[in-house]
């Protein structure tokens, strides 16, 4: 049987060749159920490493009470004080987030951009920012600094531009990069000019903690929790960041299989209807062979083997297309936690690429059965007059 099952196989695929039209409609059906699938699954996979690269598990990060994002989120200066002198802090920094509308340069539109006021400290918790053109802003002045995702999207925001937030000029004196976490798609700025400008004096909407291990996050919720001078809680940034990440990726996951399904019933029958082709074109030809002693298994699999050979050909097609084309893609969509565009970069990784793979071979069992089964059916003496 496996001497069969070998001629016939190697038979049927040295023939493609002779049917190339039939056997492409195959390989480009799956090449794009393949592509699509991949690509928005980049999109959500992009999306959530931007966000949870962001995230460190020593450090914590201290919201308002029953909030879950920055913007929404407000506290003292004189609470940023004391909650920065509790034991399990190494160091602590006020940050104040706000959104700014600058144009995107896709597009020309709109789209509300982060601006983050920062202490001096902010650098230091977070070591992996990383100055990459121009300079720091100064201490005082209407100085931002922009990350290389936000620069590559927005307008206005290369080294030397102005940029008018608050009726009033802002200059882009710098670029920066932060090991491809969510940071890249934002504006950084002096804490004190960011709060006189954007008339916060007195207050700011998170702290950032560097603690002595990643144990005290809960230890410190459940301290300030129980102390009536603050409504606030402390959360991991790993756990903060994997939270906002986790619905928007949802949705586009739930799309991308979505299409990803449509797409592949189409695929499915393209494949069924080539290869019931493929059987009815060599309709003798398989005649002749059961005619000569050859089984109707070995039939069977090898017209299978041919469908799946054409089916993971059109997998790993779609699936190279996309690595050359989408991985590394920086774009941005919005978050709707914090209601900010997110840039980062879509993530092609070998899980997707496997994920496509498995669709194109499942397609090409599927799509190889029925016609197989009808090939090792056909009653001989029928076929041999090519009825």
């Amino acid at each position: 049987m496996h001497s069969q099952i070998n001629e016939i196989t190697f038979m049927n695929l040295r023939n493609l060749p002779s049917r190339f039209g039939l056997s492409s409609v195959i390989v480009v059906g799956i090449a794009g159920v393949v592509a699509v699938l991949v690509g928005l699954l980049s999109m959500a996979a992009g999306f959530t490493s931007a966000l949870e690269s962001a995230g460190s598990a020593d450090r914590a990060i201290v919201l308002r009470e029953a909030t879950n994002n920055e913007l929404s989120s407000i506290m003292s200066m004189d609470a940023r004080r004391t909650i920065g002198a509790m034991e399990g802090v190494a160091a602590s920094t006020g940050e104040l987030y706000l959104v700014t509308a600058i144009d995107k340069k896709a597009t020309g539109t709109t789209a509300n951009v982060v601006i983050r006021g920062v202490e001096a400290e902010s650098f230091t918790i977070r070591p992996e920012v990383k100055i990459v053109a121009g300079r720091n802003f100064d201490t005082g002045k209407s100085e931002v600094i922009a990350g290389i995702k936000a620069v590559d999207q927005f307008a206005n925001l290369e080294v030397g531009d102005e940029i008018i937030m608050r009726n009033q000029p802002w200059t882009v004196v710098g670029h920066f990069e932060a090991d491809g976490s969510s940071y890249e798609g934002e504006m950084w700025s002096d804490l004190v000019s960011t709060q006189a400008a954007f008339r916060s004096g007195g207050v700011v909407s998170t702290m950032r903690l560097q603690l002595d291990s990643p144990e005290d996050a809960e230890r410190l919720d459940l301290q300030l929790q129980d102390d009536p001078r603050f409504q606030v809680s402390v959360i991991s940034e790993k756990e903060h960041y994997a939270t906002q990440a986790q619905d928007r990726a949802d949705i586009i996951n739930s799309f991308g299989l979505g299409v990803g399904a449509i797409m592949a019933i189409g695929a499915f029958f393209a494949a069924l209807n080539t290869m019931y082709s493929a059987v009815s074109a060599r309709t003798v030809e398989i005649a002749t062979l059961r005619a000569l002693g050859f089984g109707s298994v070995p039939v069977v699999i090898s017209v299978m083997i041919e469908a799946v050979v054409l089916a993971l050909l059109g997998g790993t097609i779609g699936g190279l297309l996309v690595w050359f084309i989408f991985d590394g893609y920086t774009a941005s969509t919005l978050n709707n936690v914090s209601f900010s565009q997110v840039a980062f970069d879509f993530a092609v990784t070998p899980e997707l690429l496997q994920l496509g793979l498995t669709w194109a071979l499942v397609l090409g069992v599927i799509g190889g059965l029925f016609p197989a089964v009808h090939a090792a059916r056909l009653p001989i003496t029928t076929a041999l007059r090519g009825e």
